[in-house]
């Protein structure tokens, strides 16, 4: 049982991307969904789909990860902000910007899970879910 399936999704990129590997499987879940099609949109990732699970009877998540011409990965550090213990909130105006505009901020808004920039377009604030960059 995973508790968290937010930083199980992050360390699972984290760790298929220091071992060089095209894509990994990820659990499947609703928000899990939405914040990699986040991913895609900022092209974090290069895409993703859903895979059905036999015997277990729910789905998983293909990812493709993306990596530069140089072979390095384009995800160089995420980390999950927003906590079981401890939820963070953000009103639009006290949206961080991450390594100078490098890189972005998911957030959970009533409009849906958008990119820092997004939110801001769209001046709505939320639950700050988690920084890559």
């Amino acid at each position: 049982m995973i508790l968290d399936p937010l930083a199980d999704m992050l360390t699972r990129i984290r760790n298929a991307q220091r071992m060089g590997h095209e894509a990994v499987t990820i659990l499947g879940s609703n928000q899990v969904g939405r914040v990699l099609a986040v991913l895609v949109e900022e092209r974090f990732i290069e895409r993703f789909g859903m895979v059905d699970v036999t015997g277990r009877g729910g789905y998983d998540f293909r990812v493709v990860l993306r990596y530069g011409k140089d072979g390095r990965p384009l995800i160089r550090e995420c980390r999950r902000i927003s906590k079981g213990g401890r939820r963070v909130y953000a009103r639009v105006d006290e949206l961080k910007k991450v390594r100078a505009g490098l890189g972005i901020t998911i957030v959970s808004t009533p409009q849906g899970v958008m990119s820092d920039a997004s939110a801001r377009r769209a001046r709505v604030g939320g639950e700050v879910l988690m920084a890559i960059s």
